[in-house]
């Protein structure tokens, strides 16, 4: 119980004030967004729903959740999860991470680089995932 407040208030320090919005608005402004790479086909990387939702970047056995998938933000080999590509959230230098995309509008950026305005850090994003999803 003690882990879940501690992430909790890790959330609430660092990922709602880059929305401007308090803790409790951000699940419902993520949920149905979905996320797309700023690659020259702008590749679907799946969205913010349910871990049983086959498009959910929280479903490990799905396409857009699996760490071994060429279309994961999980996969750290892979050009959209790896450390060093300029298309990954992870690399903390990219000015090309993750658009976060809801009603058709971007809303944020899934990206380590702190740099980035409305960015949603990845890392603390999987720790939504275990609370809330």
């Amino acid at each position: 119980m003690q882990n879940k407040i501690r992430v909790l208030a890790l959330i609430c320090l660092f990922i709602a004030p880059m929305f401007g919005q308090d803790f409790s608005q951000l699940v419902p402004i993520l949920r149905g967004a979905k996320v797309i790479a700023q690659d020259e086909r702008n590749t679907f990387l799946g969205t913010f729903e349910s871990r049983y939702n086959s498009n959910s970047i929280f479903n490990e056995y799905g396409s857009f959740g699996s760490p071994y998938s060429s279309n994961s933000i999980w996969n750290e080999y892979g050009t959209f999860g790896g450390r060093y590509s300029q298309f990954s959230p992870f690399n903390p230098y990219s000015n090309q991470p993750p658009m976060i995309i809801k009603n058709g509008k971007v809303i944020g950026y899934l990206t380590a680089n702190k740099a980035i305005r409305g960015a949603l850090n990845p890392g603390v994003l999987k720790a939504i995932s275990d609370v809330f999803y």
